[in-house]
């Protein structure tokens, strides 16, 4: 997979839709992301990131019901495809490794 192309946020959504299963649209990754990753983020950016791993092929969306709650309005809910779950297997890969090479003397 070293033709893959996978930013530090576009992996922080990614992680999101995967944690969210079957529950992951704009909003909701959003809040998920400043909940866990403790750090404020953009509507917009979120939605522009989501669009962006759709293109890529790691997720995929569809529209969901109307509920009453959104005043009739479906959610695009997101799920993550097999090529989404190999680019965060392999993206763990690389980070694991580069954490097991670091010297101990770094962190002395």
């Amino acid at each position: 997979m070293s033709d893959v192309s996978l930013g530090a946020f576009e992996e922080l959504v990614l992680l999101m839709i995967a944690v969210l299963h079957g529950d992951a649209y704009g909003v909701a990754v959003r809040d998920e992301l400043e909940a866990r990753a403790d750090r404020g983020v953009h509507i917009s950016a979120v939605h522009s990131c989501l669009n962006r791993l759709e293109k890529k092929g790691y997720v995929r969306s569809e529209m969901g019901q109307p509920t009453a709650e959104r005043g009739g309005r479906r959610k695009r809910l997101f799920t993550i495809t097999a090529s989404g779950k190999a680019v965060l297997h392999a993206t763990r890969a690389v980070r694991e490794t580069a954490w097991h090479q670091i010297p101990e003397v770094v962190w002395s």
